[in-house]
């Protein structure tokens, strides 16, 4: 365990996308309607850590969350690059996992930080876990060492395609799933478990998702017609399995059928499973055995929701890529995302 301490001022930029942390009461009940300038006046000791300038990309409730938002915090983040030490964005909790994972596809190999934060009650209320989030996030990003996407939240680092969402009001409201934390922050000072490895190349910008993807919650007794709908009009079917993974008899001979009948189409599927923490492994029993059997598929073994669903839309967003390319890069471990895939 290392304690590191900051020794001159970094110039952080501040990215605004509305979220809680930014919201006001209104008459049908909180929205956004603060921008990164007010969330920044609302703690001025952050003058003391780094100095900051802002930018405001967007204004909205995290459940209004796209992936073409996704591509326009990556536009700006790219433009500013170059400019900065490190960026810190604002953002509503309900995806800001998602939010997390997907930067960590679409901006590779970096050697700055990309600091997440959120809050489940607005800044400007008395009681709020908003200003610590937001000065932690500062501390982070302008601590030496720091590089990569990470989220910040009640005092925790969390790598960027790690989180999940598992406390809908209390403070400390994110889980790292499958991994530790990095770092925390205590005492004001950031306290690392283990360094990032220095990025591998130079950093690299994506700019393409593609949302067709669906994903399909198994519930005892769940009809297989459903499968046909879902092959019809999506190109990526996520199923959410129970336990170490599997499907159920009564739907095998239905998802054959569909991937037969598809096949010209290159259609998708990656199986997951309901369970957040220790991963899947289809190779234990034989509801897992028979569909890898049957059904060419990919599994996602320890990997977060979130992560398979922004993982796969930013590997359709790139057509070049052949069947087998797709495969291989889904296993390929970015930001810490996959640690455990059998994929031979």
């Amino acid at each position: 365990m290392r304690v590191h301490r900051r020794h001159t001022l970094k110039k952080i930029l501040l990215i605004g996308t509305g979220g809680t942390i930014a919201s006001v009461p209104g008459t049908d009940g909180l929205a956004p309607g603060l921008g990164a300038e007010a969330l920044l006046a609302c703690i001025p000791a952050v003058q003391d850590i780094c100095t900051v300038e802002t930018l405001e990309v967007c204004s909205i409730d995290s459940t209004n969350m796209t992936p073409a938002h996704w591509q326009k915090i990556t536009k700006a983040i790219e433009e500013n690059y170059a400019a900065y030490d490190g960026f810190v964005i604002c953002h509503g909790t309900d995806t800001l996992a998602y939010t997390a994972a997907a930067l960590s596809y679409m901006i590779q190999n970096l050697d700055k930080p990309i600091v997440i934060t959120g809050s489940q009650k607005p800044i400007n209320m008395p009681e709020t876990d908003a200003r610590n989030n937001l000065l932690d996030s500062f501390r982070y990003a302008a601590d030496d060492g720091s590089r990569g996407v990470s989220i910040v939240f009640g005092g925790k680092v969390i790598v960027g395609t790690r989180a999940r969402k598992e406390r809908s009001k209390s403070y400390n409201a994110f889980s790292s799933i499958n991994f530790p934390y990095p770092a925390v922050i205590q005492d004001d000072m950031v306290i690392r478990y283990f360094e990032e490895p220095p990025a591998a190349g130079p950093v690299r910008f994506y700019h393409s998702m593609r949302d067709n993807i669906c994903v399909l919650k198994l519930i005892p007794g769940l009809r297989a017609d459903i499968l046909r709908m879902l092959f019809e009009h999506y190109d990526c079917l996520v199923i959410e399995s129970f336990g170490l993974g599997g499907m159920p008899a009564a739907m095998l001979s239905v998802l054959a059928d569909e991937m037969a009948h598809w096949q010209d189409k290159n259609k998708l599927i990656v199986m997951a499973t309901q369970v957040p923490k220790e991963g899947s492994n289809m190779t234990v029993y034989e509801v897992g055995r028979s569909v890898t059997k049957t059904t060419p598929l990919m599994e996602t073994y320890d990997m977060t929701l979130e992560s398979v669903v922004t993982k796969l839309m930013w590997l359709m967003g790139r057509p070049e890529l052949t069947r087998e390319e797709l495969r291989k890069e889904f296993y390929r471990t970015i930001n810490h995302d996959v640690l455990f895939a059998r994929t031979k």
